[in-house]
């Protein structure tokens, strides 16, 4: 037993060394390794998606010091609404209907888990992460980690501008009607309206990284994005008209307007970048080469053991030595 025990020991240990940047820096696996690996982390990030839901579903109805609860949270923009367009005024509060028994936990268990997710996105990220890194070179992997910064970033600012501009949508689309309807929704529609738009928002606000990946891997250039301006904004008014699950104004135009803005700055970053590229090109002359003349590079060979170095230090002393080349 205690040798079977120290062996199981022994095992693991060597199992995390192997994974071990250090011990393994190229992340040689081979294929069934691979998938015990993908397991493993699809194992613990799905462990911390449940933590991160049951700290949601209780996070609904507790407030945490001076932070309020998750459902005060999802109600507020409801509650924005005036009183008289709500029903029960302000005898019956802010509250949303439940009209089947199970609808509360439903959507308490829906919200939590949304809530979940992204309170512990650091840690499911992370497994990702630590899957697809050993496959990536160093600079790949500083590109990975820059669009991943950049990508939380943007998702957060479309769904807080989402949150931002519920409200506003929705006293203007209970206004229709004038007096002859009164604003009664049911908790299930008006959450799930809740959720689709913070994610369309969201989603959306990964445009302008999309368009600086393409120009910085060359796919698009400045010239054709200028060219292509006026067609691509049609088209997020048109996309903005089509997303926005309310089709009213604000949330059309917020959506349409950000959007804009952001494919605007994106095509500035891709001029700055394709102006630097330009630079280096017309400094190193190669747009100048002829379609039959050889590029500038130093052809003289090298061993394998050492550098490659100028013509001018190896052609010193005539020759250069062939004695270690194989």
């Amino acid at each position: 037993m205690a040798d079977s025990a120290s062996g199981n020991g022994d095992s693991r240990s060597a199992k995390r060394r192997k994974r071990s940047r250090r011990a393994n820096p190229d992340g040689t696996m081979t294929l069934i390794e691979h998938i015990y690996e993908f397991r493993r982390r699809l194992g613990f990030a799905l462990l911390a998606l449940v933590a991160g839901g049951l700290l949601g579903f209780f996070w609904f109805q507790t407030k945490v010091g001076p932070i309020p609860s998750l459902g005060e949270i999802m109600n507020a923009p409801y509650c924005a609404i005036p009183a008289d367009r709500r029903f029960g005024g302000d005898h019956g509060g802010c509250k949303l209907l439940q009209t089947v028994p199970f609808e509360a936990f439903m959507i308490q268990l829906k919200v939590g888990l949304a809530a979940g997710a992204v309170l512990t996105s650091p840690a499911w990220l992370y497994q990702i992460w630590a899957f697809i890194a050993p496959g990536l070179y160093s600079k790949e992997r500083k590109y990975a980690l820059t669009f991943v910064a950049f990508a939380s970033a943007l998702f957060v600012a479309g769904a807080v501008l989402a949150y931002l501009l519920i409200p506003h949508a929705l006293e203007l689309l209970m206004n229709f009607g004038g007096d002859q309807f009164i604003t009664a929704l049911t908790g299930d529609k008006y959450i799930s309206f809740m959720l689709s738009l913070l994610v369309i928002f969201g989603v959306s606000f990964e445009l302008p990284l999309l368009v600086v990946m393409l120009n910085r891997v060359g796919v698009v250039k400045y010239q054709q994005l200028r060219k292509w301006r006026r067609g691509i904004i049609f088209i997020l008014f048109v996309f903005a008209a089509f997303a926005t699950p309310g089709s009213d104004p604000f949330s059309m135009i917020g959506l349409a307007g950000a959007l804009t803005i952001l494919f605007e700055v994106s095509i500035q970053i891709a001029r700055v970048h394709d102006r630097k590229l330009d630079r280096v090109r017309e400094d190193e002359g190669w747009d100048k080469l002829a379609d039959d003349e050889a590029a500038p590079f130093d052809y003289t060979p090298s061993t394998a053991d050492e550098p490659a170095t100028p013509p001018s230090a190896s052609s010193s002393g005539g020759r250069p030595s062939t004695d270690d080349v194989t």
